[in-house]
């Protein structure tokens, strides 16, 4: 199984190292059954992100033809006040350091980002995975409409708005979408991926490796729908 993370401009670190240090553990304790590449809608190229600067290096172009996981991050940056409108073009120096999630996630949509994560939403051998906000960036795209996904809490009321059923659970599975909530739920969306797709042992040794108790609730798209409680 080959993962690709996406980097764009403005992403939120965490959503990006927490399931990509899982993943890669899962390859070596699956004798490289997982690998792991960070990608961007650009290719190659030093990627800053929204968190003071920190930038990370996208090795190769996201590829929405290759089977597997394509996992997109959120942003990261000030919380966007309700009125305020993603853009594609915040500025420079202090405003550009002081832009809200809305515009970060606003200017990756006027990238070739979107186009790309259509194809790999298209594609019946790739698994889209988001962590927190990268539900958002999905959404805000216009390709989550009557799908079942989570977010980060403070994004739970958008992420509704746009057409998508959102849920308030840890991870989300909904098939060949899976989604993880606020910034830290990249750890247990990771752990589940490796034992959704290569097994609970691997999954295991990754969880005693990093000493992390995975928690809150994941979510399945089967089943009865419940009567009203």
């Amino acid at each position: 199984m080959h993962a690709q993370i996406v980097l764009f401009d403005g992403f939120d670190p965490l959503d990006v190292v927490s399931p990509y240090e899982v993943l890669h553990a899962g390859g070596t304790a699956s004798a490289g059954a997982v690998t792991v590449e960070l990608v961007s809608a650009e290719g190659p190229r030093e990627v800053v992100s929204g968190t003071g600067g920190l930038a990370l290096r996208a090795t190769a172009a996201l590829d929405p033809g290759r089977a597997g996981l394509v996992l997109v991050p959120g942003a990261s940056g000030r919380v966007g006040g309700p009125g305020e409108a993603p853009g594609p073009d915040a500025g420079t120096g202090e405003r550009q350091r002081d832009e809200s999630v809305p515009v970060r996630l606003g200017r990756a949509l006027t990238t070739e980002l979107p186009v790309l994560l259509k194809a790999a939403m298209e594609n019946p051998e790739v698994t889209v995975c988001t962590v927190c906000g990268g539900s958002l960036l999905l959404a805000m795209a216009g390709l989550l409409g009557g799908r079942h996904a989570t977010t980060h809490h403070l994004g739970m009321d958008a992420l509704g708005a746009t057409g998508a059923h959102a849920v308030r659970a840890r991870v989300v599975d909904d098939g060949d979408l899976v989604s993880g909530a606020g910034v830290t739920s990249g750890l247990d969306l990771g752990l589940y991926l490796l034992e959704r797709e290569v097994g609970p042992r691997i999954a295991h040794a990754v969880e005693e490796l990093f000493a992390h108790e995975r928690r809150g609730t994941v979510w399945h798209a089967r089943g009865p729908v419940p009567a009203a409680l």
